[in-house]
């Protein structure tokens, strides 16, 4: 019983390590394309960039409560018929804590730093091309906050009612960019 903990503790702290490295870099690059970019870009383009991170967050966030809610049973069956994408389904569905973890917490949580600094950037924008002597940064973060948690929320609701077509959706994405089935 003791080899059996050590071997999951040991597990966990390599993934523990292996998802700090991977938000670590993404948030990096992530951070440095949007903030560059947002700052050289015009206000309309600025706003349609922030509101592309929100949803990219909203959506993985969808993806990673669709898994863990899903049926595996119901994509045995699918693969049994050899309809693609079932076994990358299967796959999902048997990894749902760490496949949750990257899409929510890992994706969905840059994202929402993400649009808390671009709609710091589009508040400085606005206050500077419109001569305005406040800040609009608490408007504008407090905006970006509740459509991010509003559109999460509603996000959740259509995950648990559609987990089954949305995995089945993100196995077959899968499955056209795995390698490893195209021999």
């Amino acid at each position: 019983m003791k080899e059996g903990k050590n071997s999951n503790e040991h597990s966990n702290i390599k993934w523990f390590v292996q998802v700090f490295i991977i938000t670590f870099i993404l948030s990096l690059i992530f951070s440095y394309i949007s903030t560059n970019g947002v700052s050289n870009l015009n206000l309309i383009l600025a706003i349609l960039i922030l509101l592309l991170v929100i949803f990219i967050g909203i959506f993985f966030d969808i993806v990673g409560v669709a898994v863990t809610v899903a049926n595996e049973d119901e994509f045995h069956a699918k693969a049994t018929k050899k309809i693609k994408g079932s076994k990358d389904s299967i796959k999902l569905i048997k990894n749902a804590p760490r496949v949750a973890n990257i899409c929510a917490d890992v994706i969905g949580d840059i994202c929402g730093v993400l649009s808390g600094a671009i709609s710091a950037l589009i508040a400085v924008k606005i206050t500077d091309e419109f001569g305005m002597n406040f800040s609009l940064q608490f408007l504008f973060s407090a905006l970006v906050s509740a459509l991010t948690v509003g559109g999460k929320a509603l996000g959740k609701e259509v995950a648990n009612k559609n987990s089954t077509k949305i995995v089945h959706a993100v196995g077959i994405v899968i499955n056209k960019f795995n390698f490893k089935n195209k021999k």
